[in-house]
């Protein structure tokens, strides 16, 4: 399986992403991409929606031009208890799915172009977490 590499960090990351596939439309349609995002053993990070204000949610943006982003669709995270946090907290672990889905402007210029994401996130165990780090993502899009 071909992975996007983690900006910063070496290849035993504890995110990774899988290439996705590409994005084939019209001008006027509405795409949709499919993100799948994978946590080393023994990490999570919290969910979009932390448990807590002081804590680093993640978050999927987009420089999606000309494309507009039209939702952003975060899977339904898991509340997990940690001996460090007296309530549990909203995370996600092993693998996820994020699904993005882009409005394409009907004089959208035709041709290939790339999507740049980016992905921030906390990765932590049960006892320590990560500085935050950026996971780039980029998917292949031909307007037609």
């Amino acid at each position: 399986m071909l992975l996007c590499s983690l900006s910063g960090w070496a290849q035993s990351s504890p995110v990774t992403a899988e290439a996705p596939a590409k994005i084939v439309a019209k001008a006027g349609e509405t795409a949709v991409s499919k993100v799948l995002f994978r946590l080393a053993n023994g990490y999570h990070t919290n969910s979009n929606t932390p448990a807590d204000e002081y804590l680093i949610p993640l978050k999927l943006t987009w420089e999606s031009a000309p494309l507009q982003v039209a939702a952003i669709e975060y899977p339904k995270p898991h509340m997990e208890k940690y001996s460090f946090s007296d309530k549990p907290l909203s995370i996600y672990s092993g693998e996820f799915e994020i699904v993005s889905k882009f409005k394409i402007p009907a004089d959208a210029p035709k041709g290939p172009r790339t999507l740049t994401g980016k992905l921030r996130y906390q990765a932590c165990t049960n006892s320590m977490c990560l500085p935050p780090k950026t996971l780039t993502v980029q998917v292949p899009v031909e307007i037609r």
